[in-house]
């Protein structure tokens, strides 16, 4: 299979972005931090490394001038974000606005679903800004809507990706009724909840559900603004995310049409008892057999995750219509990453977790035609910076797909990095 993995890193130019001080990162890789024309790169940057954040650090949220020296240009700062999302910084569909979520600073009214949290438009021509309701978590790629979710939930479950609460955290009932995913309108604010945990909990109800905590991640909007993917999940140990437990599903944008593509119910020796969850390391649960991660679209009609089918795991390829299920770079692709699509569909860009005994990440390229796969370069990440303010790559396109933006650790700070594989792809 050697001849399947061929490193051309030394074909790919590199550069940091900015110069250095402070630090600078973007966050996920679901989406492009690009502008349009590629000119500009959004950026959260803060003076920290990294540390377990509790609500009160601040973050400058704004974008480097590429065609100008990486000049900073600071639109705002928020206190709601966190080490792998940010503060969900993202450009407003092909506009050149820009949206990101901020902490509440007056009282709550009825239009405030999760009173701690908001949402801020800025236009960097004019510095002029508004706010939303809500918080968001990804946007309709036309820029019309955002779907969201109750962040403080995460703390309760998934603390890597959620903002600590204002004050007190709230009480999280197991799978209400009136919480789950809210679609939020970008131009007037109004918001409704089209899908409750409790219609997750009562869809194809399993036993292990009964007295666990339920919540939604990894939500993302299909290319036309259609339907869109989630992740649901759900456990009675939320401090031990081998105890987490997966389904799939898409839906229509406005609520209906709820179907599952995977489930990932199965037993858990970690519920007994005598279990240590101290003996696993930062990234063994990534790794694991049974975790559905990932998931984005690669069409209207298809989503690439990594996760399990038919008693093995793989990068798999689901037709939304038709229910087929293919692995996608079998025997090539064999651990979980961070994995879009290029424009075409021909070129898939995704990462590796750290090696166990290098702590080096792979940054690849995937040629989904001739089944090759191109490592652009390998990157250093220290071994104990822990869970929740860990440094992922986060591979994301440029909107040409002629670069790459990742974050990155290896040289001793936390920032963003360009790769330009403008002549490898010609040469391919």
């Amino acid at each position: 299979m050697t001849d399947k993995i061929i490193d051309v890193s030394n074909e790919v130019p590199i550069r940091r972005v900015g110069d250095g001080n402070p630090h600078s990162f973007f966050g996920y890789y679901n989406k492009t931090n690009f502008g349009p024309g590629d000119a500009r790169l959004l950026a959260n940057r803060t003076p920290l490394f990294t540390g377990d954040l509790t609500g009160r650090e601040v973050a400058e949220v704004g974008f480097f001038d590429l065609t100008d020296g990486d000049r900073w240009h600071k639109l705002g700062e928020t206190t709601a974000w966190n080490w792998q999302m940010g503060c969900q910084l993202q450009w407003l569909g092909d506009t050149d606005q820009v949206i990101y979520n901020t902490r509440a600073t007056t009282a709550p009214g009825p239009d405030n679903i999760y009173p701690d949290f908001r949402s801020r438009v800025v236009d960097p021509a004019t510095g002029e800004g508004r706010e939303l309701p809500a918080p968001i978590y990804v946007m309709a790629p036309d820029g019309r809507f955002a779907l969201t979710i109750n962040y403080s939930r995460f703390i309760k479950t998934h603390r890597t990706i959620g903002y600590p609460a204002t004050h007190a955290e709230p009480e999280l009932p197991l799978a209400p009724d009136d919480d789950g995913i809210w679609r939020m309108d970008i131009e007037t604010g109004k918001t409704e909840l089209i899908c409750s945990l409790r219609r997750l909990f009562e869809f194809d109800h399993v036993p292990s559900m009964d007295k666990a905590m339920h919540w939604i991640t990894h939500m993302e909007v299909n290319p036309s603004g259609t339907r869109f993917l989630f992740i649901h999940r759900w456990t009675e140990r939320p401090d031990d995310e081998f105890c987490y437990l997966h389904r799939l599903f898409t839906i229509n944008g406005d609520g209906t049409g709820l179907r599952l593509l995977e489930d990932a119910d199965h037993p858990l020796p970690q519920l007994e008892k005598d279990f240590d969850p101290s003996a696993h390391g930062t990234f063994d649960y990534e790794k694991s057999e049974w975790q559905i991660s990932h998931p984005l679209w690669k069409s209207d009609d298809e989503v690439i995750v990594w996760g399990p089918h038919e008693g093995e795991i793989h990068y798999l390829l689901y037709n939304d219509r038709t229910g087929d299920v293919h692995v996608v770079g079998n025997g090539i692709l064999t651990e979980n990453g961070h994995m879009t699509y290029g424009r075409n569909g021909r070129w898939m860009l995704s990462d590796t977790y750290p090696d166990a005994r290098t702590h080096e990440r792979t940054l690849f390229l995937f040629d989904c035609e001739k089944e090759v796969r191109y490592d652009l370069g390998t990157f250093y990440t220290p071994a104990d910076l822990g869970k929740h303010n860990r440094c992922d790559l986060h591979p994301r396109w440029s909107r040409d797909i002629r670069a790459v933006c990742i974050d990155s650790v290896h040289e001793g700070s936390r920032q963003m990095y360009l790769l330009d594989i403008a002549a490898l792809l010609d040469r391919l």
